[in-house]
């Protein structure tokens, strides 16, 4: 099965749509349905459904998209492999992370990372998405939120950190040396939207006390909550060290919240069943001993 084909076939899946997919790999309409043609030929069943103007992938189809995936990734791996092998370079390593990480923590390291290894290609990618992004062959590395096991993946504990109120110098509760989660109903709040992955952990700590929090204003940064912060449009939720990566905001408090209040684990992920760079090696043990340096790690979990 060449895997030219097999990425033809990936850009339609992920598309659904034969022109779209055709303009992006930089080939003619016709081609691509060709090469596709033959594909089903050579599976001996259709992978996709036309109706119309609509692509479904069939179960066929799905079924070869997750083993494409593998097949794709195994032939970078194996040139990746010899690249090193015939090179002194030390090649590309792609990392995503959560967004507040991204801009808040991470860009210390990256810094002192590249000052040990120049030669080194860091690609830095901010999103939610974090595991998707790992299992979809998509990033090299990933740091998110703890997740369950996933026997397909790699999961290193980095730490726990928990959410502290932030609140402008002037507000009420900024001489409080400890706020009640419940409390925060009768106060103005800023938040991520619903769906983002530090309001949905603060939101499930509240349900599972039996009240819900409300916002005045939702803001999808880090900064912008900062910033509304200090511009006393209300109180925000989140991770205690964000502060203190954040000098130049003097007229903001942080104030601890009382048990049992919102914490966040992270954990390093990857791909278990692939080959590991040599640069990835090397910002795998960064990034361990620099979340290990700022945080206590949990126990880390078996996996089974």
């Amino acid at each position: 099965m060449d895997t030219r084909n097999i990425t033809y076939f990936m850009a339609v899946f992920e598309h659904l749509h034969f022109t779209k997919a055709a303009e992006l790999l930089g080939i003619s309409q016709p081609t691509l349905s060709q090469q596709i043609r033959l594909l089903e030929a050579e599976v001996g069943t259709p992978l996709f459904d036309r109706i119309g103007k609509k692509v479904i992938a069939t179960e066929a189809g799905r079924l070869l998209h997750q083993y494409g995936m593998k097949m794709l990734q195994a032939e970078m791996d194996a040139k990746q492999a010899i690249q090193e092998l015939l090179s002194e370079k030390r090649g590309t390593v792609r990392l995503a992370a959560l967004p507040s990480d991204l801009d808040f923590h991470l860009v210390p390291l990256f810094v002192a990372f590249k000052k040990l290894y120049p030669e080194t290609n860091l690609r830095a990618y901010s999103t939610i998405h974090v595991r998707e992004e790992v299992l979809a062959h998509k990033v090299d590395l990933g740091i998110g939120l703890r997740g369950p096991v996933d026997k397909r993946l790699m999961q290193i504990p980095l730490g726990s950190e928990s959410y502290d109120l932030f609140v402008h110098s002037s507000h009420v509760l900024a001489q409080r040396h400890e706020v009640m989660l419940e409390e925060l109903t009768q106060h103005a709040l800023v938040m991520y939207p619903k769906g983002y992955l530090g309001r949905d952990l603060v939101d499930d700590v509240c349900r599972e006390q039996g009240f819900e929090l409300n916002t005045v204003m939702e803001a999808g940064s880090a900064s912008s909550l900062l910033q509304l912060v200090a511009a006393g449009i209300g109180a925000a939720i989140q991770p205690r060290d964000l502060l203190k990566q954040h000098p130049e905001w003097p007229d903001i408090v942080s104030v601890p919240i009382a048990e049992p209040a919102p914490c966040r684990h992270l954990e390093l992920m990857y791909y278990a069943d692939r080959f590991i760079s040599k640069a990835q090696q090397q910002l795998t043990a960064s990034l361990i001993d620099f979340f290990h340096g700022r945080s206590t790690p949990p126990p880390a979990r078996l996996q089974s």
